[in-house]
């Protein structure tokens, strides 16, 4: 990404890009037909569980001022006027973590101020966003999103395991929280006595481990040995989001003598109470705010700014790393303009801004991945081993394999074959080289084997489309209004899938996969040795 010294220049070109496969990123979309539903549900519960956790947390740091019906409010705006406006539209935003800390220092200094106190808070915060907005503009306006390409993608990988640990963080602290009084609760109430604390913490650990192993397990079904096709791509489709049900479900099993505050549930205030309708006016008092606050705000509002501009631009990398060989082009100095628009969109509104998270943003996009179909990998799996016991060099059975590829392809061509079956070509070209070690030793040559090379080397491609991201964000804005459904799960399902989503968001993350790499011996190394 080359610097760009006209103002706009970077806005202007990104949004040419898109613009051009606007049109072809919903039909995309709605010619999937059902099939976009299994990645739809799959972000939609990536996205709305842990902002309704963000939510719980925010609230107890607010004493309720915002609650999960704000974030929740936030994602779902913001959400679909990125799905309908933004340039990448596999990019996921939602209230994140970082978020939630600042709007409780917020909180914490309004609070101790005579002339602002809990009123005017919101109003105070309303500013900070207004002062974001308009640097994310600015940033948008001087391009200066080119600076991009100084983060590298170890950089931006760095920062995905730093969100990841950070998932299974919380994970871990939820189930130990399980095991004690929760903070400001009356432990003389008979439900807090030793033995049920006790028993709520066992089962808060049978249902998240449970939920977790579940969960995990039902993402990997394609490839069991058991069931008909048609189940394992069911259970491999929606599986996740159903685990979900099933073990809140188990939750209700319980037998009736142990007390209805066993096992915790999630605590969400009603979106139709007073205190919930309050915040949708906050542009009315914004002038309430004395001048000397209203420029004080733009210290937070720096770092703010700063905070959102790197986190969205590294999530929208990361949605859009090199091996999902997306066809679309980048937008990030468009998506920066959007994104200041949307934080001050929230803040008139008096609810907490969205941007790009992590690692949401790259499971969005992975769960679209199309290639890899099971057709066609049979088919060049077949014509390898035909052309293997018929004595065919290397050159021939990649040839085959290469017909097969073009046939069967729905965007098949010679040009694009030879583009993206180049590593699977070098693979089989190499196969029967032998191995030099480090020390001299030779070893016998690598066998060239269809199943685990095409496995390795079949490139993704991504359905790049609108739909998806749209409808999750519908999903996410209907959650507000069945509040007392998402009252029902246990807390202990929400730690179990934070650490699902933690452990789910390492596969493509080549800076893990290193540290792993220290694990195995050096002749095992390498794909598909």
């Amino acid at each position: 990404m080359e610097p760009k010294k006209t103002l706009f220049k970077g806005v202007i070109e990104d949004f040419r890009g898109r613009a051009s496969c606007y049109k072809q990123d919903w039909h995309n979309g709605f010619s999937s037909g059902f099939r976009i539903l299994a990645p739809t549900l799959y972000i939609f519960f990536a996205s709305a569980l842990p902002v309704i956790a963000f939510g719980e947390q925010l609230s107890k740091d607010t004493d309720g001022t915002l609650t999960t019906v704000e974030t929740l409010a936030s994602t779902a705006i913001c959400g679909i006027i990125h799905s309908v406006l933004g340039g990448q539209p596999l990019l996921i935003v939602g209230v994140a973590e970082p978020t939630i800390i600042m709007y409780t220092y917020l909180y914490s200094f309004a609070k101790n101020q005579p002339n602002l106190g809990e009123r005017l808070f919101l109003a105070w915060a309303g500013w900070v966003c207004i002062w974001t907005a308009v640097m994310l503009f600015l940033m948008a306006m001087f391009n200066a999103a080119a600076a991009l390409n100084r983060f590298t993608r170890f950089a931006g990988e760095l920062f995905g395991m730093l969100i990841t640990i950070l998932f299974m963080q919380e994970a871990i602290k939820g189930m130990l929280s399980e095991f004690s009084v929760p903070e400001g609760k009356d432990q003389s109430l008979p439900i807090y006595q030793f033995q049920w604390v006790y028993i709520n913490g066992l089962l808060g650990v049978i249902f998240s481990m449970g939920l977790l192993y579940t969960a995990l397990k039902s993402r990997s079904a394609r490839s069991s040995l058991y069931g008909a096709g048609w189940l394992r791509n069911v259970i491999a489709d929606y599986g996740v989001p159903l685990m979900v049900i099933l073990w809140t479900a188990l939750s209700y099993s319980l037998p009736t003598k142990i007390p209805s505050g066993v096992p915790r549930r999630l605590f969400t205030p009603l979106p139709w109470e007073p205190k919930s309708l309050q915040h949708w006016t906050v542009a009315k008092e914004l002038f309430s705010v004395p001048l000397a606050y209203i420029l004080l705000a733009i210290v937070p509002a720096v770092m703010v700014a700063g905070l959102y501009f790197f986190d969205h631009s590294v999530a929208s990398q990361m949605a859009q790393q090199k091996e999902f060989n997306l066809k679309n082009p980048s937008a990030y100095h468009y998506d920066i303009l959007v994104l200041s628009f949307s934080v001050l969109i929230c803040g008139l509104l008096g609810i907490p801004p969205s941007n790009g998270v992590l690692p949401q943003a790259p499971m969005h996009t992975r769960s679209l991945a199309v290639l890899r179909r099971q057709a066609l990998r049979k088919q060049m799996v077949r014509t390898a081993k035909e052309g293997m016991m018929n004595n065919a060099s290397s050159s021939e059975v990649y040839g085959k394999m290469q017909e097969v590829f073009i046939k069967m392809d729905d965007k098949g061509n010679e040009d694009s074959a030879h583009k993206e079956l180049k590593e699977l070509k070098d693979a089989v070209i190499t196969e029967g080289e032998k191995i030099t070690e480090g020390n001299g030793a030779v070893t016998a040559p690598e066998v060239f084997d269809p199943e685990k090379h095409l496995e390795a080397y079949l490139p993704v491609r991504v359905n790049e489309q609108r739909v998806s991201n749209l409808l999750q964000s519908l999903l996410v804005a209907g959650c507000i209004g069945v509040v007392p459904v998402i009252q029902k799960i246990p807390t202990s399902v929400l730690w179990g899938y934070f650490g699902y989503m933690s452990i789910d968001s390492l596969p493509g993350n080549q800076f893990g996969e290193r540290l792993q790499l220290l694990f195995i011996t050096p002749r095992r190394r390498y794909k598909g040795s």
